[in-house]
């Protein structure tokens, strides 16, 4: 079925071959890759087996054959590589956060629905089936949900010689830490309950004003060891790590906590949603098992198996009880969402569609903004 789509991926970084690894396994044709210079393509083409390597992103938006481009670059080339992919007629998939600024993301939302094509952001751990599941049950009940507490904890920047474009205001945004996972906690939170943000009251905190750079660039997740001599100090603005404060519409409370400085937690996200009926925990770094709490009777322990995750979560569910789906196969489950509505084309219903929509990555810029204002004013902001 997705064979009949071509897609090409524009970046060879940490996430870019997630993403190539993602849409083979959906059986969607990916016929090659974009990066900094052609000596990057070739050399990652090569690792994946991939037919071509364009000589630059322009190359690859001339390619009739591509149905699709995937935008796996650092945050401050998504808008202009999201409009140009838009005016090359070709549907896009863009890594969040959508863009820079709130600004930015208001004209790429009008542009994607200007355009008619099918336009979305990767906010891929939407599609752990826990969480689909944890959405069905909150839709099909009328519990109030009282309130939604949780984080986000990382620890590869935690020394000061940790170092990537993300820690750099001109690449990655004003917001570090919130923007880069921390959006990725609101988004799942939206999902998950339908809430609204109302206010946010936040403070951040940059750990590290001062880290030492290699003297030449670094992936992500790096863990090569670099001599003094190798190093170079630089200033940084952005945050290590934040609390937040959240109102939601309706009268829900919330509470964040984001870092990429605490040791021993790799990749993990946790949110605890309490209702009227019950409260839903969950752990991304346990991310086939759900903790249901009760009550007037005893908790449940829920592990995932499709024979007991129907409904929603069924055609996200690809292994059997007992066989773990974990971080590469939310991608994978992403594509699959966004590749059936551009098949569905007109037909599509977006109401129905569970991958993350333009309007959905404005939703976090926005939130962004006020975070940022929050902390420096030190005060409740209204969005």
């Amino acid at each position: 079925m997705y064979s009949s789509i071509t897609a090409g991926v524009a970046g060879t970084g940490f996430i870019g071959p997630v993403h190539v690894e993602g849409l083979r396994r959906l059986g969607v044709r990916v016929k090659g890759l974009s990066s900094a210079t052609l000596a990057l393509a070739e050399e990652a083409c090569q690792q994946l087996n991939l037919e071509h390597a364009y000589a630059d992103f322009d190359e690859m938006l001339a390619d009739d054959e591509l149905d699709v481009i995937h935008l796996a670059v650092p945050n401050v080339l998504h808008y202009p590589m999201v409009k140009a992919v838009l005016a090359a007629g070709k549907h896009v998939m863009c890594e969040k956060p959508l863009a820079m600024t709130s600004e930015q993301g208001r004209e790429l939302v009008a542009l994607a629905s200007q355009s008619k094509l099918k336009a979305g952001v990767n906010y891929n751990l939407r599609f752990y089936p826990m969480n689909l599941e944890v959405k069905q049950r909150l839709a099909q009940g009328d519990a109030r949900i009282f309130t939604v507490v949780g984080g986000y904890q990382q620890d590869w920047l935690l020394y000061d010689t940790d170092y990537n474009w993300r820690v750099l205001a001109d690449q990655g945004g004003a917001l570090r830490a919130v923007s880069d996972i921390g959006t990725h906690w609101l988004d799942l939170v939206h999902f998950t309950t339908g809430l609204e943000v109302e206010a946010v009251l936040a403070d951040l905190s940059t750990v590290h004003p001062t880290r030492r750079r290699p003297k030449g660039e670094v992936s992500s997740f790096n863990n090569e060891k670099l001599r003094d001599e190798d190093l170079e100090a630089i200033s940084i603005t952005t945050d290590d790590c934040a609390n937040i404060l959240l109102k939601f519409k309706g009268g829900a409370k919330g509470q964040l906590f984001v870092t990429q400085v605490s040791a021993g937690h790799k990749n993990r996200l946790t949110y605890d949603i309490a209702t009227s009926d019950a409260a839903y925990e969950f752990n991304s770094e346990r991310p086939n098992e759900l903790l249901i709490g009760r009550r007037g009777a005893p908790s449940e322990f829920l592990l995932k198996d499709p024979a007991l995750l129907t409904g929603l979560p069924a055609p996200y569910v690809n292994y059997p009880g007992g066989h773990n789906e974990g971080f590469p196969d939310t991608f994978k489950q992403c594509f699959r969402s966004f590749y059936d509505a551009i098949l569905a084309g007109d037909a599509e219903n977006p109401a129905e569609s569970l991958y993350a929509s333009f309007e959905d990555g404005l939703r976090e810029l926005v939130i962004c903004d006020a975070i940022i204002q929050s902390h420096a004013e030190q005060r409740w902001v209204y969005l």
